[in-house]
């Protein structure tokens, strides 16, 4: 009675199709057909094309199989646009029709539902439209997608992101599974290439024309002009003709379609279409092939009576290429899985007397599934693979929406990213680069690129080489260091950056405010960024992001040189400190002292009266400064103490000389002023540069009253006010950042120099909005362009060489000249004295260690003070045994006697010793 059922279903569906397309009837007995559902919303474009593709593919599939053994039945029916009626419908085939599979239903939300029925009787649910990825079959054993998932198409869609060098997207995407199901995945990639996602437009399916209205509105107010829009056709349809209404399809913005909106275009009818000239979308690509030609000659020929039913154009869809794949499919899964019609359902043996309750358990489904899973084949829209429960991923067909046409502008694939063909070789790189694919013809009909970085300059007045705007037309010409700072920065960057420069002027064509008041410009987002010598600090980092710096740091004080004229009668004083003069005195008489002790006995030049020999003392070390002394040494404890004083006084000559030298010439440079707190003491006038934040740091920092501010704008200016001094009108001083002053000097370095300490600050940067994606970017190349020395001095030299710098401009004349100190010399002290004392300890042991015998055999009961006196006699005496005083006898048996002798002028003695010799 079941077969008969559904033969009698079958044969007017199949003989309807057959006259449908001019055929005669295939006269053949079906053995067993197999009833299979199908779930469609006949009032969209999907499920209207659908069904006729459906029809198509059950004729064109039996004609080429006339053979099998089993053939589809399919029971269509309309699930409306709600997820109940969808369910129901579902449940209802299953029930009443007893099908063995259901195709469908078209939308994500209606399919989970329809999912878990399939579930629990084990029915297999396949749909070619259901593309979210929160729907999965790997978590749904028995939901197959016949379709590719949406976040296939992530990384081609964030790939063109990148390629145009976007910063900054918004989404807008219906309030559906199908919208909400992809936006994480978009989120994520575009996170990975750094570009921002300042705001999320969440449009419900239910929206009328004034609530989308007033969504667009938002986004037009939010300045923002590149959109990406994730929605189904009966939404997307709508948008696009009320964004055209809004003036958001004109010149400087950007649309780009996901896969589910791209692959409908051509039945959302011409109107729609006229709405989106410029679009961008992306759908997958579908390779030509004769079986894809036949079709479509075969779809325009019987176009007639089909559009009287569905409403459709004349374009192939690629939704109902998968649907006519999917019908391919199942034909040859239930061939090959040898399905039958009895038995094919088992009644649940569940109470319940609710419906779902009751359904029954399909004892064929999974194997019917594996059939379906494992089932390969060349179909219309190109190879029918499926992986882990869904269509294999294919390569993608970036288009650009001309007229009533919809332009290829290239390929992408994830082998090789971007390309104009797909003739691939496995030789060619990845690549993300737009050179890659076709113009673009964007909204507005322009080639220019959107959107533009909108870069507001400052217009200067002075110091011009840092930023010049000229007008020599109606269009300003902006020059300078810094502009070509940001052109080598931008070259640097991974990606191309269109931008444009706007002058922040007034109707002058004059500066529209201060340095503050531009950067505050992109907080009300009038600029997307600022670009010129905009010094980063603390207070304008609380509403802009800066890059880092791409030049020197610092504020400094610029003061008049004057010629110091006096006579210092001390200043050869100056270079060692009173610590070192008394070390350096105490180490000569002691070093003195050792040599006279080491010598005395042995040398006749360090004998003699006794005031003659203190003198000596003081002559023989402190000679050693100027230059050798005429009295040799011949104890060789006295040889090795005096090498090493010799050098020691050789480091301190040569460094007190440098030292000397270093004071004599600051003597000639010397600045008015050293220090900022002699100039507020006396109450002098200071200048800074006319809307600089160095105001705010003389204030706040320095502690300057405001009435002893005076501002300047050129460097006449500067050299004119430092030339009349304070108490002539003009300053004691100018601060200003260390690339002013560097100009600054290098055209009136003669007169002034730089003065006191420098003040952090930390140079000039690039300023961006708040969050900007972009600020790491130019980080990373402002550190390639300056630290590439010939790249950042090919820009100083055009700007800065024509200047006549004066030698050593940038060195500062510190506050004070310390003079060296005994810290410097310690180790130098240390070996001296050590090598001085230890020569003393030796020579004084041996000289005891030989004479004490003698002493104690005379009388051992002299105390120990006679004999200390007997051997400070015995000391003064001459060393007979030294080498240079042999030959001479003893004489007199008393020490007078001796003394008497010894006490005969130096004249005397010479004579004895050269008699001697």
């Amino acid at each position: 009675m079941v077969n008969q059922k559904h033969l009698l279903t079958f044969l007017p569906s199949l003989l309807l199709s057959l006259s449908l397309w001019g055929h005669e009837p295939l006269l053949m007995a079906a053995k067993e057909v197999i009833p299979v559902g199908v779930v469609l919303d006949f009032k969209s474009p999907v499920g209207r094309v659908a069904e006729s593709y459906m029809s198509m593919a059950l004729y064109d599939f039996y004609a080429v199989n006339y053979d099998y053994h089993t053939r589809l039945a399919l029971f269509t029916k309309d699930s409306g646009d709600g997820v109940i009626t969808a369910a129901s419908t579902a449940m209802d085939l299953m029930k009443h029709e007893e099908v063995q599979a259901i195709i469908g239903p078209q939308s994500s939300a209606q399919a989970r539902f329809v999912i878990e029925l399939g579930r629990k009787a084990q029915v297999p649910i396949i749909s070619f439209s259901a593309t979210s990825p929160s729907l999965s079959p790997s978590q749904n054993p028995f939901f197959i997608r016949t379709t590719q998932e949406d976040s296939a198409q992530v990384r081609a869609i964030s790939d063109i992101v990148k390629a145009f060098g976007w910063w900054e997207i918004v989404l807008i995407y219906e309030d559906t599974d199908y919208g909400n199901g992809l936006i994480p995945y978009l989120m994520d990639a575009l996170q990975e290439i750094d570009t921002r996602v300042p705001y999320r437009s969440v449009i419900p399916p239910s929206s009328n024309n004034t609530e989308i209205s007033e969504e667009l509105e938002k986004l037009k107010a939010n300045h923002t002009r590149i959109f990406l829009v994730h929605m189904a056709a009966s939404l997307g349809s709508k948008l696009f003709a009320l964004a055209k209404n809004a003036g958001m399809m004109s010149e400087g913005y950007a649309w780009i379609l996901t896969e589910g909106l791209s692959s409908l275009l051509d039945p959302m009818g011409s109107k729609v279409m006229d709405s989106m000239q410029g679009v961008l979308g992306i759908r997958p690509y579908i390779p030509s092939s004769k079986q894809l030609k036949d079709f479509e000659i075969k779809w325009r020929r019987n176009l007639t009576s089909i559009k009287t039913k569905s409403k459709s154009t004349t374009s192939l869809n690629l939704f109902g290429l998968w649907a006519y794949d999917t019908v391919w499919a199942m034909a040859i899964a239930v061939e090959k899985a040898g399905m039958v019609q009895s038995s094919f359902l088992k009644q649940n043996d569940s109470s319940s007397k609710v419906d779902i309750a009751t359904l029954g358990i399909f004892e064929m489904g999974t194997k019917l599934c594996n059939a379906i899973l494992t089932t390969t084949f060349q179909g219309l829209s190109g190879n029918f693979h499926l992986v882990n429960g869904q269509l294999e991923p294919s390569a993608v067909e970036i288009f650009n929406v001309i007229g009533k046409t919809e332009r290829i502008i290239g390929y992408w694939t994830r082998q090789r990213g971007f390309s104009q063909n797909l003739n691939y070789t496995g030789k060619e790189a990845y690549s993300t680069s737009k050179d890659k694919l076709k113009q673009p013809i964007w909204p507005g009909d322009t080639t220019e690129q959107p959107t533009k970085l909108r870069i507001g300059v400052p217009v200067r007045t002075s110091f011009k080489e840092f930023l010049r705007v000229d007008w020599p037309t109606d269009k300003p010409s902006i020059s300078g260091f810094a502009i070509d700072v940001f052109h080598a920065v931008q070259d640097a960057l991974p990606f191309p950056l269109p931008h444009e420069f706007i002058p922040f002027m007034n109707k002058h064509r004059q500066s529209n405010g201060s340095y503050d008041e531009l950067l505050y410009q992109i907080k009300i987002q009038k600029y997307d960024a600022v670009v010129g010598d905009t010094t980063i600090v603390s207070n304008r980092s609380l509403y802009v992001d800066f890059t880092l710096p791409y030049t020197e740091s610092g504020v400094s004080m610029v003061v008049l040189v004057k010629v110091d004229v006096s006579k210092n009668l001390w200043i050869f004083l100056k270079p060692l400190s009173l610590t070192l003069w008394l070390t350096t005195g105490v180490a000569f008489v002691f070093t003195g002292l050792v040599i006279w002790v080491l010598e005395h006995r042995v040398n006749p030049d360090f004998r003699g009266p006794p005031k003659q020999q203190l003198g000596l003392i003081f002559w023989f070390s402190f000679s050693t400064l100027a230059f050798a002394h005429k009295e040799n040494v011949v104890n060789n404890w006295s040889r090795f103490v005096l090498i090493i004083w010799i050098f020691v006084v050789l480091i301190l000559t040569q460094s007190y000389t440098a030292s000397l030298t270093s004071i004599l010439t600051v003597q000639r440079l010397q600045p008015t002023f050293i220090d900022i707190k002699e100039i507020k003491n006396n109450g002098y006038f200071v200048g800074y540069q006319k809307d600089s934040f160095v105001k705010g740091l003389l204030i706040k920092q320095l502690d300057f009253p405001e009435s002893k501010l005076k501002p300047y704008v050129t460097p006449e200016e500067y050299n004119e006010a430092l030339s009349k001094g304070t108490h002539n009108g003009g300053v004691a001083a100018i601060f200003d950042e260390i690339p002013y002053i560097k100009l600054f000097l290098a055209k009136f370095c003669s007169r002034y120099t730089v003065a006191g300490p420098t003040y952090k600050t930390d140079g000039f940067g690039f300023a961006f909005r708040q969050g900007s994606p972009l600020v790491p970017y130019f980080s990373r190349a402002i550190l390639n362009v300056t630290q590439d020395k010939e790249k950042i001095g090919a820009i100083e030299q055009k700007y800065f060489s024509s200047q006549t710098m004066c030698e050593d401009q940038s060195t500062t004349i510190p506050s004070h000249s310390p003079s060296l100190g005994v810290d410097s010399f310690g180790g130098l002290f240390i070996i001296a004295g050590i090598a001085s004392l230890a020569s003393l300890m030796v020579y004084l042991f041996k000289f005891i260690y030989s004479h004490w015998p003698i002493l104690s055999d005379d009388n051992p009961t002299n105390s120990c003070w006679y004999k200390l006196v007997q051997m400070a006699k015995h000391f003064d005496q001459k060393d007979f045994s030294s080498h240079t005083f042999r030959g001479e006898s003893y004489k007199g048996s008393d020490f007078h006697s001796r003394n008497s002798i010894e006490v005969t002028d130096d004249v005397v003695i010479h004579d004895d010793n050269r008699r001697l010799s």
